[in-house]
């Protein structure tokens, strides 16, 4: 199992521990009045349920079966096909635009970033996004180093996506907001990532221990805590 494609095993803590995009971040990252749009690396839906507010159709794409079994059971009108962003089920421009939530730090951007050109229409937008805990508040911090970090916040966090030609003019924005959760939902987003899925038995139960450690001291109120995100959105266009 590759870490890529290892997140169907838990696709239940993914949709449970995962948060969505804010709303103003998904309109941003999608062309004016679209058509029909891409979600490429849907995974669970969780963005996909937001493209579908907006656009008049959408496919969700996706390697992981289970995965797409999970949005197709919460999205039942969503059309869905097994792929992946260097090949893409779809005609040439077919889509007005193309979106991929936590998905492109996994993808060979040379060839992903020619194959999405090729199923954009003219003028048609690539929209990039990440939810990204913000580590400035110190229990975050902590709670990202109990579990592990991941590829995506240093390249979020860093100098952004390498989104090469034929895509052009990378825009970027952020949003920050906070999301409820209960330490259940936050244990459950630790089992969620790939390091834990593809960990053996001991690297998992240090995880849970740290992260347990995290959560007893985490500021909390009535079973809850807020967890802050910064949302990093980042849009490109295909040239006419």
């Amino acid at each position: 199992m590759t870490h890529a494609t290892s997140f169907g095993a838990a696709a239940g803590d993914y949709e449970r521990g995962r948060p969505g995009y804010p709303a103003d971040a998904v309109a941003w990252l999608l062309p004016a009045s679209p058509g029909c749009v891409l979600d490429l690396g849907a995974g669970t839906g969780k963005l996909t349920s937001l493209v579908a507010e907006i656009a008049a159709e959408v496919v969700a794409v996706d390697p992981d079966s289970a995965m797409l079994e999970s949005l197709t059971r919460a999205l039942p009108t969503v059309e869905t096909a097994a792929g992946r962003a260097e090949a893409i089920p779809l005609p040439d421009a077919s889509v007005d635009g193309v979106v991929m939530g936590q998905a492109w730090h996994w993808v060979d951007p040379e060839l992903a970033a020619v194959e999405i050109a090729r199923v954009l229409r003219p003028g048609g937008t690539l929209g990039l996004v990440w939810n990204i805990r913000d580590s400035r508040e110190p229990w975050v911090a902590r709670l990202g180093d109990a579990m592990r970090g991941s590829a995506a916040e240093k390249l979020v966090e860093g100098d952004g996506p390498r989104v090469p030609p034929p895509l052009a003019d990378l825009e970027r924005r952020t949003w920050e907001w906070s999301r409820p959760m209960s330490a259940d939902d936050v244990r459950a987003m630790a089992r969620s990532r790939s390091h834990y899925i593809t960990g053996d038995q001991q690297y998992r139960a240090q995880v849970e221990r740290d992260v347990d450690a995290v959560l007893a001291d985490a500021p909390s109120a009535h079973g809850e805590m807020s967890l802050p995100y910064v949302t990093h959105a980042f849009r490109a266009v295909r040239p006419h």
